[in-house]
């Protein structure tokens, strides 16, 4: 008997790391019927994400609304999903990372005492507040999931602290590998559609800085400051350029507009799609970013990176020697940048690392471990039928 999985996500993050675990459980069809739940959490940028993966949703919730507060979505999301589990009834909700979207299906899948799967479980900072509300969002996920697939051991580790039986702990690499590898073989040579021609102009003559900042932590004065360091950096060095493509939270674009739109040497984008994204990273020379994901795909292009943020729940990138903290204090971006761009022996030092977040494997383990494990936690009522049919098929009823 098929095991219906609800795989639900909101934002393009989710889109782009769960893609290749739909893929893969997708692929075993005699095993997994897939639902593909979205609630537009991010709409036209989730909807790019999933397009590059030449995906659809099953059902699309559309909760999104222009200036809405966290209380707000988190309030549409669990009367929603709510509604959604009770119509599609699955044997199991597979929520990723630590989103608003993920938080309330996994708690929606808690109440109705559905198997929670959580892709992405045990990323700690051990601070309520950074990220926010990221690190309380995943906490609670913790809580409730059944199955942990943690991308790294020190994820694995975080979670044992908090009592997690190791039963439940699968480690298998992080998706965005995966999803790195399957778009990144398909890339072009020259600029994509999305790279305007006087951008990809100059990039054919200059060093490429590419920029993304987007946290709610950062909003105010953090993305002020760090805008402020842009523009002192492109003041600097002539022989490079910014490209920045701007999130729609309206927060970020108010602050990154005002600051950086007259600069000649600023190229300041609309949301590019993910494989336009990768392509903008291998031809990069340094990023700077407050993203979670680029922390784990830079390191596959041999690219230093530059994390506009005070913690994260990523230490084996920094670890790893690929990455750096700097948060979003201006005097900091610009030295550390300088220094990358100035010196070759400092830039060696950060470029060509390992990636420490996996094989491209993730996502067919996760898959395997399902397979095995929602079978193994399938309800009594469902283990009786099948019992009360087979002694039916064989008389000895």
């Amino acid at each position: 008997m098929k095991r219906r999985i609800l795989v639900l996500l909101g934002t393009r993050p989710e889109a782009i790391k769960l893609a290749p675990v739909i893929m893969a459980l997708r692929k075993r069809e005699a095993d997994f019927e897939t639902v593909v739940c979205s609630t537009g959490q991010h709409r036209e940028m989730l909807d790019q994400a999933m397009n590059a993966f030449g995906l659809k949703t099953d059902i699309d919730l559309g909760l999104m609304t222009p200036g809405q507060t966290l209380a707000g979505i988190s309030s549409l999301a669990f009367a929603a999903i709510d509604r959604v589990l009770e119509e599609v009834k699955p044997d199991a909700i597979l929520v990723q990372g630590d989103t608003t979207t993920a938080m309330c299906g996994a708690m929606c899948g808690f109440y109705r005492r559905i198997v929670v799967g959580h892709v992405e479980a045990g990323l700690r900072t051990g601070q309520i507040y950074s990220p926010f509300p990221e690190e309380v969002n995943r906490s609670i996920i913790t809580k409730v999931a059944s199955l942990h697939f943690v991308p790294t051991e020190r994820s694995a580790e975080n979670l044992r602290r908090e009592g997690v039986s190791e039963s439940q702990i699968h480690l298998t690499g992080n998706t965005v590998v995966d999803a790195l590898q399957w778009v990144r073989a398909g890339l072009p040579k020259e600029a994509p559609a999305e790279v305007p021609a006087h951008v990809a102009a100059d990039l054919q003559v200059k060093r490429l800085l590419l920029v993304t900042g987007h946290r709610r932590e950062s909003f105010g004065e953090g993305m002020a400051s760090m805008c402020r360091a842009l523009r002192a950096l492109a003041d600097r060095h002539e022989d490079a350029v910014i490209v920045y493509p701007v999130h729609l939270n309206p927060n970020v674009r108010q602050q990154v507009f005002t600051i950086l739109k007259d600069h000649p040497r600023v190229h300041l984008l609309e949301p590019v799609s993910y494989p336009t994204l990768l392509w903008l990273m291998e031809h990069s020379t340094l990023i700077l970013s407050d993203s979670g994901g680029i922390q784990e795909e830079a390191p596959s292009f041999g690219k230093p990176l530059l994390v506009l943020r005070d913690t994260t729940e990523r230490p084996e990138v920094i670890d790893a020697g690929c990455a750096m903290l700097v948060g979003t204090d201006e005097a900091r971006i610009v030295a550390e940048a300088n220094r990358l761009l100035e010196d070759a022996d400092a830039y060696a030092t950060m470029a060509n690392r390992k990636n420490p977040f996996g094989d491209g494997t993730a996502s067919e383990k996760i898959a395997t471990a399902l397979q095995r494990m929602v079978w193994s936690i399938a309800p009594l009522a469902a283990l009786t039928q099948k019992f009360i049919l087979q002694a039916c098929a064989t008389n000895h009823w």
